[in-house]
């Protein structure tokens, strides 16, 4: 390193003697050098931060309002929710370019949500969730490629193709759930499992502002109290459902409340810091055997409902711009730690560049990779069954299906 150094500084003294591209050269190598040189112990290893207070429904009190992060928790959070964003403004290229086809809900604007819980709770613990699954799939330790290959329809997706935007699982994720609401019960009842095998772990069972309207859940709402399930509900109210308007749909938009006899918390969705807190306060009260929780999160999507949607008709491009000005979620992390000597802008751009490039690499892996042989259509309907037919588009064609 001190010989690039001093290499770097000679070739920027020798001035008049060399040419002007060398010169220009040397300047910006030296440039270069001097940041990747700045020893890290300039930097604070931690700093504590003001946070949004949380509403409460039936809480006496609720998370702290103050936070700590370190410096590498906050290098990790902003590197997932950059990676979040990048990979779904590749998948709005690869859906126009029709590469991509079916439904596709994307989840950028929405990045601390998903963070926020991941970070809050153990690799253990389970998620569900909606159709707006990518962010999370991604949170749970899917990698990017897999992602995109699933998006794709190519065998190297995360089930192999034959999920797409809205079925993706991993270990303790169990999707990307199609019909509106219906993965609430489904959260209850791996919070029952939980419960029943006396494992001392919680469910996140995700929604949002449209399926809050659903019956389903306030059946879930009464089984989960009646039971003390340890299962977190949660409203991620994005203020939107598809094209209607939390006001115009909802006689009361206090989702935290909907719970009624489950406390509740409305917190800032686009804080990562502020979900953080707020996760793990609800997943100790589940952990201490109170039963459920509800947590609203406000948060916003940046693109339409779904790729059909433009996103424009119902609300104004200059609200979307007013959101991305002043409650970006990554805007105000960034912010955050230069401003507090966590980390340096040239470093988070070296971020920015690695998660560009990272995601390129997935999308061209996505766009080559082949898709699943058609003799495997049937497979992996059931765990550990024994071989079985399905019939196929109709009844004199059969696939065999395997575990």
């Amino acid at each position: 390193m001190r010989k690039m150094l001093l290499a770097a500084l000679s070739r920027v003294l020798q001035g008049p003697a060399a040419a002007a591209a060398g010169r220009t050269g040397a300047v910006s190598e030296a440039s270069r050098v001097m940041v990747a040189s700045r020893n890290y112990a300039d930097f604070a290893n931690e700093a504590t931060f003001e946070i949004k207070k949380c509403d409460l429904h039936r809480l006496e009190e609720g998370p702290s309002t103050t936070a700590v992060m370190t410096r590498e928790e906050g290098l990790h959070y902003y590197k997932t929710m950059q990676t979040i964003r990048r990979m779904e403004l590749k998948s709005d290229q690869l859906y126009k370019q029709k590469i991509i086809r079916g439904f596709c809900h994307l989840y950028d604007g929405q990045e601390a949500c998903c963070v926020g819980l991941e970070v809050a709770i153990k690799p253990t613990d389970h998620v569900i969730t909606a159709y707006r699954a990518h962010g999370f799939t991604y949170a749970r330790g899917v990698p990017v490629r897999e992602i995109l290959a699933e998006l794709t329809g190519r065998k190297g997706g995360c089930v192999k193709g034959k999920g797409g935007s809205m079925h993706m699982y991993t270990k303790n994720f169990y999707g990307g759930n199609g019909i509106v609401g219906a993965q609430v019960p489904l959260g209850a009842g791996i919070a029952l499992a939980c419960k029943y095998f006396g494992k001392n772990e919680v469910c996140l069972t995700l929604y949002g502002d449209g399926a809050a309207n659903q019956g389903q859940i306030f059946e879930t709402y009464n089984m989960a109290a009646l039971w003390k399930l340890p299962c977190i509900f949660i409203c991620e109210n994005n203020r939107y459902g598809m094209g209607t308007s939390v006001e115009r749909a909802a006689a009361s938009t206090d989702y935290y409340k909907r719970g009624d006899f489950i406390p509740g918390l409305r917190v800032d969705g686009m804080d990562v810091l502020c979900v953080r807190e707020a996760a793990k306060f609800a997943a100790e009260y589940c952990r201490a055997g109170k039963g459920p929780i509800l947590m609203e999160l406000q948060t916003y999507r940046y693109h339409g409902h779904s790729m059909s949607d433009p996103g424009i008709s119902y609300r104004t491009r200059e609200e979307i711009q007013e959101v991305r000005s002043k409650s970006d979620p990554i805007t105000l992390l960034k912010d955050r730690m230069v401003n507090n000597n966590l980390a340096s802008i040239e470093e988070l751009k070296e971020i920015d560049v690695a998660v560009r490039k990272e995601i390129e690499e997935a999308a061209q892996f996505a766009t080559t990779d082949p898709e699943p042989p058609l003799e495997e259509l049937g497979n992996h309907i059931y765990f550990n069954e024994p071989p079985f037919e399905v019939r196929g588009p109709n009844q004199w064609i059969r696939y065999k299906s395997v575990s």
